[in-house]
């Protein structure tokens, strides 16, 4: 996930109080001086770190835990607090019919951003559509285009035409039974009186509900002063944080921007059109720390489910819970998989399975795992019908074959056979369950692996890992 390093470091000092029956002074002072370390590094400004560190100090050693709360769980919930204060809240973006104006300079990733957010309104069921009015950077139509297109959505552009004013008229006309239409505008080197007069004239034309100001992460703490000056120039009503998933200095952009009078709407954390997602507090600090995201992590099973299923419309997850568990049936769990988005990114999401356990694996271990999928995927395309409907009738002399066929090692097909094999059982498994031990199998799932939300959720709160 983004700033990968910033939330190891802060679960590697707050994994030092495993086992303690107490918290000493000198422990919070530890723990505070590596907070303020990771901060740093990640370039957050270093009145902000004081602030926070002191309000950690404090609660850690003047409140009083709650009765069979662990010191680290006490920790580790105080720190989420106030990391959750310090990056703000979200930008309200309701799911409606609107026009959102994107504003930023040279290099931010407005024309990304558009395409992105595009495609994300289209995954809650509105129809977008992005109106292109940059006509000074050579190949804004270009790549917008080009963009909108992999994102599948409605694209308005004219290549032909230099008057941003026109486009943006003539493109509202284009896009009017468009839900959602998000107008891209140009960018400068910095902010400038003909930027502030090309965008206050496009906004005169299509009055936008949202002006969003596009920022490059790697700003770090400048962001504030970009927010600020774009929001004295022409009002901004949230930021949109691009390439969170290449610079150490997210940290820095992130709390910066609520230093202002604007919040955080999206963040970009990749390259193509899905690699985007709402900014909720909780839930990215949940990450951060080691905890999960399951609101992140439910939006894109649905969305991964939606995608499989577009592509063969007979199968149903449902499926693989009645009869028998065929390769074809793996085959869809795969592609769902890869629907996902990337595996680290998933697993991070995953109460118990990101944080911790994802700093204890080799570099490379995601990309393994996806190569090995991928060769599954190749091996699949060489067997036939009967060997995918039953992977049991596959012996030596057919292995050998499909090896041939695939160009893959035998070793790597027996894998897949016995991943299979663990698979079916494992649904074996489930198919004998009421709905009672699937609850209780939910319950120990949470508290074993979802750190203080299971031993902290009785202590209620508003939100996140701790309780409704």
């Amino acid at each position: 996930m983004v700033l990968d390093d910033l939330g190891s470091s802060l679960r590697g000092t707050l994994d030092d109080l495993r086992g303690k029956s107490r918290i000493s002074e000198e422990d919070i002072e530890d723990i505070v001086k590596e907070i303020q370390r990771s901060l740093l590094q990640a370039d957050v400004d270093v009145g902000l770190v004081q602030d926070l560190s002191d309000g950690i100090k404090s609660r850690a050693l003047d409140e009083e835990p709650p009765a069979g709360t662990t010191p680290r769980d006490w920790v580790l919930r105080i720190v989420y607090e106030e990391l959750v204060d310090l990056v703000g809240e979200s930008t309200e973006i309701p799911l409606e019919n609107q026009t959102i104006m994107l504003a930023g300079l040279y290099g931010s990733g407005k024309t990304t951003t558009a395409a992105k957010m595009a495609w994300w309104f289209s995954k809650k069921g509105l129809r977008p559509a992005v109106i292109q009015t940059d006509t000074d950077r050579p190949g804004a139509y270009d790549q917008s285009k080009q963009m909108a297109d992999n994102a599948e959505v409605e694209f308005y552009g004219d290549e032909d035409s230099n008057d941003p004013v026109e486009i943006a008229r003539e493109g509202l006309a284009a896009t009017e039974d468009a839900d959602v239409r998000i107008v891209d505008t140009a960018g400068r080197d910095g902010l400038n009186e003909e930027l502030i007069d090309q965008i206050e004239r496009i906004g005169a034309e299509v009055q936008p509900d949202r002006n969003l100001l596009v920022i490059d992460a790697a700003m770090g703490q400048s962001a504030k002063d970009q927010a600020q000056e774009f929001e004295d120039a022409i009002g901004i009503d949230g930021v949109a944080i691009t390439k969170l998933d290449g610079t150490a200095k997210g940290g820095g952009a992130l709390a910066a921007v609520d230093q202002t009078d604007s919040t955080i709407a999206f963040l970009g954390t990749g390259e193509t059109v899905k690699d985007i997602e709402r900014f909720e507090p909780s839930g990215f600090i949940s990450r951060l720390l080691g905890m999960g995201d399951l609101k992140q992590l439910t939006e894109r099973v649905e969305r991964a489910m939606e995608e499989t299923g577009e592509e063969e419309g007979d199968w149903e997850p449902e499926d693989m819970m009645e009869g028998s568990f065929t390769l074809k049936d793996m085959r869809k769990q795969m592609e769902a998989m890869n629907n996902m988005g990337p595996l680290d990114q998933v697993m991070d999401m995953i109460p118990g399975l990101g944080g911790g356990l994802m700093d204890q694996l080799p570099d490379d271990a995601m990309d393994v795992t996806q190569e090995r999928m991928r060769d599954f995927e190749v091996i699949m395309d060489s067997m036939t019908e009967e060997e995918l409907e039953n992977p049991r009738v596959v012996g030596q002399s057919r292995t050998e074959r499909i090896a041939r066929g695939s160009g893959k090692p035998e070793e790597r097909i027996r894998e897949l056979l016995q991943q299979h094999k663990q698979m079916d059982q494992m649904l074996n498994q489930f198919q004998g369950m009421g709905e009672g031990d699937m609850e209780r199998m939910m319950q120990q799932m949470q508290q074993q692996g979802g750190g203080p939300g299971g031993g902290m959720g009785g202590m209620g709160g508003g939100g996140g890992p701790f309780g409704d």
